[in-house]
């Protein structure tokens, strides 16, 4: 479709994003999308996950990790497994059925820059989940913490009597 009017280069903002990995460290992330797919040797499938950073800093980046569910060798799986285990203690989730239940969810991530091999560049890699976030649900009330006394009980209603 042609345009209104010519558009020149030097009249449009330019770019303050960067590609570079982020520094290594914990950050406050929020899964923006997790799907199924199967791995380039057709043997496997793994969940892409894109998450989106919150903060403390470098908030807007976006980070993508896979975790191996299903794989033919053992000790992939297995570390894959773990992996997804402990990102879905890290949000809150005892059990799912469809990764779309990751959406949404949020925690930190402990991210590693993984130096450039051959064609592909430096890139970051999540190496650990844990609870917290920006977005992480509210602190317990302190009756509600273990070891911690329990709530007061409710007042009966003044017009029952007993």
């Amino acid at each position: 479709m042609r345009l209104d009017q010519p558009i020149n280069v030097n009249s449009l903002p330019e770019s303050d994003r960067s590609y570079d990995p982020v520094p290594p460290g914990w950050y406050a992330a929020r899964i923006h999308s997790a799907e199924v797919k199967d791995t380039k040797a057709g043997n496997g499938q793994y969940i892409a996950v894109r998450y989106d950073i919150v903060g403390p800093s470098h908030q807007g980046r976006v980070i993508y990790g896979n975790l191996n569910i299903r794989n033919p060798n053992a000790k992939a799986e297995q570390i894959g497994r773990q992996q997804l285990g402990e990102l879905m203690r890290a949000i809150g989730l005892a059990e799912i059925q469809d990764t779309d239940q990751l959406i949404g969810g949020t925690c930190e991530i402990k991210l590693d820059v993984k130096a450039a091999e051959g064609d592909y560049a430096a890139r970051n890699e999540v190496r650990g989940w844990k609870h917290g976030g920006a977005a992480a649900a509210p602190a317990k009330p302190q009756w509600a913490q273990p070891d911690a006394p329990k709530a007061p009980a409710a007042k009966a209603p003044p017009w029952r009597k007993g």
